[in-house]
C-alpha cells in the first residue's frame, strides 16, 4: 500500500449541519506523492468503477448522483472526464448547468434539475447543480430579478429567504435518498493563488485561450464572497445520506485520486449484485443454448 492510499479520506468529508470554515480544510494533500502513483490509482478506480456501473446497470434498484461545484478553473471537467473515462456512455448521464432559460426561469428553481435525476441502474452527474441557486445567487442577489419570485425583491432580501432556499435543498436531496439515489457532493477547493495560476496558463497558451473568459476574473472579484458562501451551504446542506466532500483541488491529479477513490469506495459500499434468474428465466436460457447449438 502506497502512502497515498493510506490517506484517511474521511477528512474532506462532511455529513452533518454545522458551521464550518473552508480554511479549516487543505486546498492540498499534506505530503506530496509521485504523479504516476496517482495516476496509477486513477486508472485502477476508474477501471473498477466500470465493473461496478455494469452491476449497478443490472441490478437497477440504486442510482447514484455525483454533484461538483467549484469555483472558476478548479479542474471539474477534468475529473469528471478521468474518473468516469471507463464507464459505458449509456450507463452515465452528464448534465452541465449552465445559466437558466427562459422556460426553467418559469419554473421553480429546482425544476431543471430534478428533470436530470438519474434513473436507477444510472451514474449522473452534475457539473454545477442547485446549488448555484445559493453560491452565485446569493453573491449578486440581482438575478433573482428574472425568477419573478412574488412578493421577493431582490435588493431587500427577508432574512429567512436563504433559509427557505436550504431547506427545499434539504427536502429535495432526503426525498432522492429515499427512493434510491445516493448522493455525494464533491466542492473542490482551490487556493485563490492556484486559481491565478491556471487562469495565466489558459491566457498564454493559445491551445487553451477558448477555456478563458474575462468574466472569470470579474469574478474572482467576489472570492470572498463565495468562499462564505460555498461555506454556508455546505455547513447548512450537509446530511448522511447527502454528504459533501471538500477535495484539495491546487493539485488536478490529487483531485482526480481523491474523488476516484471515493466513487470506488461508495459504489462497493452498496453491495451491488448482479441479479439472479428465476426458474422460468434459466429454463428458457437452457432452451435457448440447445437450439443454438442445434444449429
Amino acid at each position: 500500500m502506497n502512502m497515498y492510499e493510506r490517506i484517511d479520506l474521511d477528512v474532506c468529508r462532511v455529513d452533518g449541519t454545522r458551521i464550518i470554515d473552508l480554511k479549516d480544510f487543505p486546498t492540498d494533500l499534506p505530503d506530496q506523492h509521485a504523479k504516476k502513483v496517482l495516476k496509477d490509482s486513477v486508472a485502477a478506480d476508474s477501471a473498477r468503477i466500470a465493473e461496478l456501473q455494469e452491476t449497478l446497470h443490472a441490478q437497477s434498484s440504486h442510482a447514484l448522483l455525483l454533484i461538483f461545484q467549484a469555483m472558476d478553473a478548479a479542474g471539474k471537467d477534468s475529473c469528471i472526464r478521468h474518473v468516469l473515462s471507463g464507464v459505458n456512455p449509456q450507463g452515465c448521464q452528464v448534465t452541465s448547468f449552465k445559466a437558466p432559460s427562459a422556460e426553467e426561469l418559469g419554473h421553480d428553481f429546482l425544476w431543471r434539475h430534478a428533470k436530470a435525476v438519474p434513473a436507477r441502474g444510472m451514474i449522473g452527474v452534475h457539473n454545477r447543480s442547485h446549488y448555484e441557486e445559493v453560491l452565485v445567487v446569493k453573491v449578486h442577489p440581482a438575478y433573482l430579478s428574472a425568477q419573478r419570485l412574488p412578493g421577493i425583491d431582490p435588493a431587500d432580501l427577508p432574512g429567512y429567504f436563504w433559509e427557505q432556499r436550504y431547506a427545499s435543498i434539504r427536502g429535495f436531496e432526503a426525498h432522492l435518498a429515499g427512493q434510491g439515489v445516493t448522493i455525494m457532493k464533491f466542492f473542490l477547493h482551490m487556493d485563490k493563488a492556484a486559481q491565478k495560476e491556471r487562469f495565466l496558463e489558459r491566457i498564454e497558451d493559445p491551445k487553451k485561450n477558448w477555456k478563458f473568459s474575462p468574466g472569470d476574473v470579474t469574478e474572482r472579484g467576489f472570492w470572498d464572497g463565495y468562499q462564505k458562501a460555498y461555506a454556508q451551504a455546505i455547513g447548512a446542506t450537509a446530511a448522511p445520506h447527502a454528504p459533501w466532500f471538500i477535495v484539495p483541488a491546487d493539485d488536478q491529479w490529487e483531485t482526480r485520486a481523491i474523488v476516484g477513490r471515493l466513487v470506488r469506495e461508495q459504489l462497493e459500499a452498496l453491495d451491488l449484485r448482479t441479479p439472479e434468474l428465476d426458474a422460468r428465466a434459466t429454463e428458457a436460457i437452457a432452451v435457448a443454448r440447445m437450439r443454438l447449438r442445434k444449429e
